[in-house]
């Protein structure tokens, strides 16, 4: 079983110890990425408190998320769509050897 690292991180000024399966430099990425999202929104406007930066950040945060899905499962579509074709279209391909052998053979009982 993997072991779980304890990371310090400090976002808007505050320091937070998160524990995670996750490797410690995703987790710094993930906890400077936000910190930058926050501090952003802080100094953007001094009545944006640290908890309404939170909660807007999160909603950016999650509607990105919620897209990225949405795109990921449309690409799987296509990506079936196209496997689909692709099997389709090698089926013919066989069909069409098989058809190109047998007139192959058909002429070759014409010309003996």
């Amino acid at each position: 079983m993997a072991s779980k690292n304890r990371i310090k991180l400090t976002i808007c000024d505050t320091e937070y110890i998160i524990t995670s399966d996750e490797p410690e430099s995703y987790v710094r990425e993930l906890g400077d990425e936000l910190d930058r999202s926050m501090t952003a929104l802080v100094n953007s406007d001094m009545r944006i408190s640290t908890t309404m930066a939170a909660v807007m950040t999160a909603l950016t945060l999650a509607d990105e998320a919620r897209k990225a899905n949405a795109s990921a499962d449309n690409l799987r579509g296509q990506i079936k769509e196209y496997l689909s074709d692709n099997a389709r279209s090698r089926a013919e391909l066989e069909e069409a050897r098989q058809e190109v052998d047998r007139l192959r053979r058909d002429l070759d009982e014409l010309t003996r």
